[in-house]
């Protein structure tokens, strides 16, 4: 199933399609790039297993985090509001897990405050790049900071604001979903800017696109798709690690692990829920 741009709560203008291009990915995926992942969800937890614990994914994408922790041994529960995305995590879990009882997936958002109450809490809520794109990116960290038990975790990423250089994305982002004719110059440009200094480093050590090929080892994930990812997605928002730190800490989450990125990409959190 592909589904086009089309209205998001939280945005009035068109947002990118996410689902098409995570079921793309999804067709680059193998036991290699699962390894990836499976240790990236484990770092980001500091835990090495998963077992008996309850697995919240909030946007789950292509569904290859769903399927790390269920490696790790959590049950999980993914849900998207982009319904290409719920597919693409369906057809990841016939890949890799046909019959998997103790994964479910369906469709939801993480704006929808009736949808999130019927799901009840969670050993651990996991998001990975998905609050930012909600269009009302601080409603959606409370909302899902509430579905966390007390002693339980929340690990999310989000991306950082670069200030000017945000705003500059935020304009590509937007036109990439308004304007079809331009998305390949969009992409194009966006492709320069981010891989030719890579690229260039690359071919000076000898080693041609090497960068490039290592890119799955960053959570498994693809390089290409993952720079169409950012060129056109939209809605898109930032913020600073002390902007959620000071959100989540006055709502009685402890910080006990954060990645900060000074460029382009997203600051890693991991936080636990105070006991009551």
């Amino acid at each position: 199933m592909t589904v086009e741009a089309r209205t998001s709560p939280g945005s009035p203008d068109k947002r990118f399609a996410f689902g098409a291009n995570w079921q793309r990915f999804i067709d680059t995926v193998d036991e290699k790039r699962i390894d990836y992942s499976v240790r990236a969800v484990s770092d980001l937890l500091q835990a090495g297993s998963l077992a008996g614990k309850r697995f919240l994914d909030v946007g789950c994408g292509s569904g290859l985090s769903s399927l790390a922790a269920r490696r790790l041994g959590a049950l999980v529960h993914g849900f998207d509001y982009d319904t290409g995305s719920v597919g693409a995590s369906h057809e990841l879990r016939r890949r890799f897990a046909t019959g998997d009882t103790e994964w479910t997936i369906e469709r939801g958002s993480a704006l929808d405050g009736d949808y999130l109450s019927s799901l009840g809490t969670w050993d651990i809520v996991y998001s990975w790049g998905v609050l930012h794109h909600t269009g009302k990116l601080w409603q959606a960290l409370e909302a899902v900071g509430g579905l966390v038990v007390p002693g339980g975790k929340l690990a999310i990423a989000i991306y950082n604001d670069q200030g000017y250089i945000s705003r500059r994305w935020l304009w590509v982002k937007r036109n990439y979903v308004q304007y079809a004719w331009l998305r390949p110059l969009l992409v194009a440009g966006s492709l320069a800017a981010i891989w030719g200094w890579p690229s260039l480093l690359d071919l000076r050590h000898l080693r041609p696109f090497r960068s490039w090929r290592d890119y799955r080892a960053e959570r498994g994930m693809s390089a290409w798709h993952d720079l169409i990812d950012w060129v056109g997605g939209y809605p898109f928002e930032v913020a600073t690690p002390d902007a959620v730190f000071d959100c989540l800490s006055k709502r009685g989450f402890t910080l006990r692990r954060l990645i900060t990125r000074q460029g382009k990409g997203c600051n890693e959190f991991m936080f636990t829920r105070d006991s009551a």
